[in-house]
């Protein structure tokens, strides 16, 4: 057995917290959904999942493991993600900005963009690395071997986590965007609470300093 149910229980409420942290996976996908519908918003999350196998793979093989010890590729992507989030938190803080989570008149994309767009944003996104680099290590056990087989199945379950909570929000973002709408203060404190969680996902990001070997 690779697994006992209690271990598979305890990584699933790891992918579960990481998926209920605010982060761009997040907002890509009830944003699109707010502006197009949930069958973009679906679309979207399509490309994200596509996002976590690419992930997935490079942590299984031990391309993730490779980008922590070679600090100069480690902290471009750390810089890049850190950037990303300060971008978005200005998007819901700036004078006359929207929030992630309010709806608003926007271009619609085709399926192609909103996939390969859910697609970048996941696979740009360092929380998901981070995450297979720092959890998957504790969970898996060389002296029962097929490591690469306890890899995937720690990735199905994440992959299965995260796809499932963030497809309810998609569903839900209507009727939450409807309620904030409504709300004017709910609406500003949403937009200040966004930028500033974004903020400081970035700012961890900027000051986290690599494991030790």
């Amino acid at each position: 057995m690779l697994f006992s149910a209690q271990e598979l229980l305890l990584f699933a409420l790891a992918a579960l917290v990481l998926v209920l942290t605010p982060g761009p996976n997040m907002v890509y996908c009830v944003s699109r959904s707010l502006t197009q519908g949930p069958r973009a918003g679906l679309i979207s999350l399509a490309g994200v999942v596509l996002g976590f196998l690419v992930h997935l793979l490079a942590a299984a093989l031990g391309l993730t493991a490779l980008l922590a010890a070679v600090p100069v590729a480690f902290d471009a992507i750390r810089y890049a993600g850190a950037a990303y989030l300060l971008w978005m938190a200005w998007q819901a803080v700036k004078p006359g900005g929207a929030a992630p989570f309010k709806a608003r008149n926007l271009p619609h994309d085709g399926p192609r963009t909103l996939f390969l767009m859910g697609f970048m944003t996941n696979l740009l996104n360092p929380k998901v690395a981070m995450f297979y680099l720092s959890f998957f290590p504790q969970f898996l056990h060389p002296e029962r071997g097929h490591l690469l087989l306890q890899s995937l199945t720690l990735g199905a379950v994440q992959i299965t986590t995260s796809a499932a909570v963030n497809a309810l929000l998609i569903l839900c973002a209507a009727r939450v965007a409807l309620f904030l709408n409504r709300n004017a203060a709910w609406m500003r404190a949403q937009r200040y609470f966004m930028g500033t969680v974004l903020g400081l996902l970035a700012l961890r990001l900027l000051t986290e300093k690599k494991a030790a070997a």
